[in-house]
Formats: structure tokens, C-alpha cells, sequence
């Protein structure tokens, strides 16, 4: 059964609430992996969602702007470094991602999962591979997982300034690893991730 399939059985069982959720973070090497759960309100054309690769920043802004003030229902979770070096990088997308859906003010009548893996929850699901490009709601998740994430590391930018935080959010660009090298890494950092010297 396709997606659209399965949207369309669940409003004829009266059964409205599909969620999306998308995380970001998961390449980074500092700071927390970030997800986010979305249910569409009925009227969300307008809004301007896409997969938040596609859009700049300033629309990611708008849009979650736009996505707050339509009443969307809305989960984050968040998932710190220091955890994700417990656990590693894969189970803390995913205990992001339950984190998010559990976060949200309503209980999903079907997820979406961007990606191949289920999440650890007894809820319907349905795991879709680039789900951010094919799903509405899974690009709501990312632009608002996005948002959220971009915004936190502005925050330990002025916490941590000689990073460069609020420029890269935590990437491996040449910058970055070159600011390691120099300073040494911070408790944002994840230890468990290789720093590969520029």
C-alpha cells in the first residue's frame, strides 16, 4: 500500500493524526542530534513546506514561522553529544525521533519515519526513504528539527566562540576541525566521532 494510499484509508476511518518525523545533527561532529514530530493542520498548502536541504535558512524561518501560527501540532527531541557517544549515533536519531513523537500534544494515528528504521514505539509506522522530499509532513519535521538545531548552536556559539559555531552548526567543514586542532574539542564535541585533521 503507497503512502497516499494509507492517508487516504486513515481520514475515511476518521483517523486524521499522520505525523511525520525527520532529525538533524546525525553527521555533525559537536553538538546534540535534534528531531522533530509534525501533524499538519487540514489546510497546510500555503505554507511553504519543502525538504529543508531546499530551502535557505531565512525560508526555513518563515516557514517554521508560518507552521507555528497555522496550529501544526509539534514534538522536539533532543539528544545530547555526550549520549550520543553512550549509545552511538544511530540509536540517538532514534530515541530523538521517539522523544519528538512523544513530545507531541496528540497521539499519531499513523508516523512517518524519514529513513529505513522503525522507531522503538508501539505505534503504527511507515518508514520512507527520503521521506523530507516525498512527505509533507516529513519536510514540516525537518524544517522545524532544522530550525530548532541551527538556533541552539547560535546559542553555543557565544558559549563557545573560538568554534565557529553559528557558522558551520557543528559540521566538519575545514574551519571547524582546524579550530579543534588548535583549541581542543569541548563538551559539545563527540568523542566518539573521528576529527580527521584538515
Amino acid at each position: 500500500m503507497t503512502l497516499n494510499a494509507l492517508s487516504d484509508l486513515m481520514l475515511r476511518l476518521g483517523r486524521p493524526h499522520l505525523a511525520g518525523v525527520d532529525e538533524v545533527g546525525r553527521g555533525c561532529l559537536a553538538g546534540p542530534v535534534v528531531a522533530a514530530a509534525v501533524v499538519l493542520p487540514p489546510a497546510a498548502g500555503g505554507i511553504g513546506i519543502d525538504d529543508s536541504k531546499k530551502l535557505s535558512s531565512g525560508r526555513r524561518e518563515l516557514v517554521f514561522r508560518r507552521l507555528i501560527a497555522s496550529g501544526a501540532a509539534i514534538g522536539i527531541g533532543v539528544v545530547s553529544a555526550a549520549e550520543i557517544d553512550r549509545i552511538n549515533i544511530l540509536q540517538a536519531s532514534l530515541q530523538a525521533m521517539a522523544k519528538a513523537l512523544a513530545a507531541l500534544k496528540l497521539v499519531a494515528d499513523l508516523v512517518v519515519v524519514d529513513g529505513r528504521q522503525p522507531l522503538p514505539l508501539h505505534l503504527p509506522q511507515y518508514p520512507l526513504v527520503k521521506g523530507d522530499s516525498r512527505c509533507l509532513p516529513v519536510a514540516a519535521a525537518s524544517v522545524v528539527a532544522k530550525v530548532v538545531r541551527d538556533r541552539q548552536m547560535v546559542y553555543y556559539d557565544r558559549r563557545f566562540p573560538v568554534y565557529g559555531f553559528a557558522r558551520h552548526k557543528g559540521y566538519a567543514t575545514v574551519a571547524h576541525r582546524r579550530a579543534v586542532q588548535c583549541h581542543g574539542p569541548c563538551i559539545l564535541h563527540r568523542s566518539s566521532f573521528r576529527f580527521k585533521t584538515p
